[in-house]
């Protein structure tokens, strides 16, 4: 049974000026959320500078978001590395914390083979109780993890569910939903398709936008979800200039520039991230604008 169905938040960090970690904006974030219908919550991914944060802060940040969502909808920790006995530890952790799923990222800078990545994602899963969802964003890792791993993995590992599938490579997931006949849970990594991989048998979003646009984010993937495919398309085609603001610099520097013109205090990034750069930042108020959330 899939941890969620329709649209996950992967939920930015909210840093002080001092680069420590918000936990009072954080909450107020969660809350945000929640009130806006969103259907699960992802901690300490991509978007939430999971990469700068010492194992310290993550495990504490994930612990404060299970903590404070309380059961009311699920939450997603992330708890990859391109470390296995890294992944092994801050996975056993975040179930303790009581955790509803993991999302796993393929490993980063050292890679793997095919192998390597079963052998890796296996040992991980096999740690914890509790299920996962892999994560294939080659763009950022320099590592793909094929449909045909995906399936052995989801097939022979019990508490392996699916794969959030950030490599924008339609085909490779058409691909994928075609070998997996039912038993992968899929979820969109990028928000600009969201419909797409949903018309391929996708289950719905693990979200960036959703950070801004929680309660259209939403829509898009219940309308669908619902068999209003028309008015998932059009919510979709709608949202794809903010989409596109939304990455026009890497990720989380516009999604967190966003929320504090949103007044929402997401706060600073940690380096490497710097502040986005005068000419994106119009871009994306006149986005923002256009879209109804500025």
């Amino acid at each position: 049974m899939a941890i969620f169905t329709g649209a996950g938040v992967a939920i930015v960090t909210p840093m002080k000026a001092n680069g420590e970690v918000n936990f009072e904006k954080f909450g107020e974030l969660i809350e945000f959320q929640i009130k806006n219908g969103t259907d699960a919550i992802i901690v300490c991914g991509t978007t939430g500078e999971a990469s700068t944060l010492t194992h310290e802060e993550h495990l504490e940040t994930i612990k404060y978001c299970v903590d404070k969502v309380a059961g009311r909808i699920p939450v997603v920790a992330g708890t990859g590395s391109n470390c296995t006995e890294t992944a092994i530890y801050l996975s056993t952790e975040a179930e303790k914390y009581g955790a509803d799923g993991l999302l796993l990222v393929t490993p980063y800078y050292n890679k793997a083979t095919q192998n390597g990545l079963y052998a890796h994602f296996k040992a991980v899963a096999d740690s914890v109780k509790i299920p996962v969802i892999l994560y294939n964003v080659p763009s950022r890792t320099g590592c793909n993890i094929l449909p045909e791993t995906v399936v052995r993995l989801c097939k022979e590992v019990d508490n392996i569910l699916g794969v959030k599938e950030a490599s924008g490579n339609i085909s490779q997931i058409a691909h994928l939903a075609a070998l997996s006949h039912g038993c992968v849970d899929i979820y969109s990594g990028n928000d600009d398709q969201i419909v797409p991989i949903m018309a391929l048998g996708g289950i719905g979003v693990i979200s960036v936008l959703s950070n801004v646009a929680p309660r259209q984010t939403h829509e898009i993937c219940q309308k669908f979800l619902d068999g209003d495919v028309e008015g998932s398309r059009k919510m979709q085609l709608e949202a794809m200039d903010l989409c596109g603001a939304l990455f026009c610099e890497v990720n989380p520097i516009p999604v967190k520039k966003a929320l504090n013109l949103m007044g929402m205090e997401a706060g600073t990034l940690r380096m490497p991230l710097t502040e986005m750069e005068p000419a994106n930042v119009e871009r994306l108020e006149k986005a923002m604008k256009a879209y109804g959330i500025l």
